[in-house]
């Protein structure tokens, strides 16, 4: 028994639940996983995991040897990318996962400029508004908006975003501009509401002015959930909507979009690059890391600083 490889696929049935899911992962058939974790647990002599037909549970001894071996594993592979000058030229496949727009806004259009200094790494590019659970589905590293509720994940904060309250020119020719956002509660008005793919929560247009905070949520003629077809919608003229500056930069610059309730600001809404614990030595992870942080620091509209615009 390869006692190092035998510990890295305990370690990816406990972080995938499943040895299914650990197989597909790392690309080997289920009766090898199930070989390597039965030889492991002999050699020990003691149960690492519990099995049930649907899922699989670390034991208490389990738990203690994941903790370990996966201290270890990192060590392992620190000192073969040291050795093999992986951290200047790191290799292999790294799954990632961003939503849709910051995909099509900010990390696509700069992808060939990654791969062109790491042309070793192979990137699988997962692009959705859903939160994926980076063990179980096997992702190295999301980008995500908003605090973090998972303390057991490593996190980064890279930028801020600034939003910003808009229509199109022809929704203020129809329905005039607002002056405060409480009109926006009257049915004058329309409202175009986020709300989650996820747990379907709406979220309400949001205003702050000298301590003072409105929430507005209705009335709201249409809800989407899907940051890219949102944009769209306020571009229709199909009511006011909140969207971040990197979203609207280009469609005020040409005139499409327009900024509304100037003297009410949105919160800023951090932006972090965030990845398992196990992973903080990978010579991958840290390529890319490092170089989303270098992207999001020269881009003045992902740190919550903007240019000011003229409005036509």
């Amino acid at each position: 028994m390869d006692q190092i490889q035998a510990m890295r696929i305990f370690a990816r049935v406990v972080e995938a639940g499943t040895f299914t899911r650990a197989a597909d992962s790392l690309l080997m058939p289920k009766a090898s996983i199930t070989k390597n974790i039965q030889a492991l647990e002999q050699r020990l002599r003691v149960k690492l995991l519990n099995r049930t037909t649907r899922r699989v549970t670390v034991t208490a001894d389990g738990a203690a040897y994941y903790d370990r071996a996966v201290r270890l594993l990192a060590d392992f592979d620190d000192l073969e990318a040291s050795v093999s000058q992986a951290r200047t030229a790191p290799r292999g496949r790294l799954r990632i996962d961003v939503g849709t727009s910051a995909a099509r806004l900010l990390l696509i259009p700069h992808l060939a400029e990654f791969q062109s200094r790491y042309p070793e790494i192979q990137i699988d590019l997962g692009v959705s508004d859903r939160t994926v659970d980076l063990i179980s589905d096997s992702v190295d590293c999301v980008i995500r908006g908003g605090e973090l509720t998972d303390q057991s994940l490593v996190a980064r904060r890279i930028g801020n975003l600034e939003f910003v309250t808009v229509a199109s020119p022809e929704y203020l020719a129809r329905h005039g501009i607002p002056e405060h956002p409480r009109e926006l509660e009257s049915g004058h008005h329309r409202n175009v509401i986020y709300f989650s793919p996820v747990s379907t929560r709406r979220y309400p247009l949001e205003f702050h002015k000298d301590g003072e905070v409105i929430e507005v949520s209705n009335p709201s003629h249409l809800t989407v959930n899907e940051s890219n077809a949102y944009v769209s919608a306020v571009l229709a003229g199909q009511g006011i909507g909140q969207i971040s500056r990197p979203q609207a930069q280009a469609h005020l610059d040409n005139g499409e979009l327009r900024t509304v309730l100037e003297d009410w600001t949105h919160p800023l809404l951090p932006i972090y690059v965030v990845y398992p614990p196990n992973s903080h030595l990978s010579a991958k992870v840290r390529a890319f890391v490092d170089w989303v942080v270098e992207l999001f620091a020269n881009n003045p509209l992902l740190q919550g600083r903007a240019p000011a615009v003229a409005q036509r």
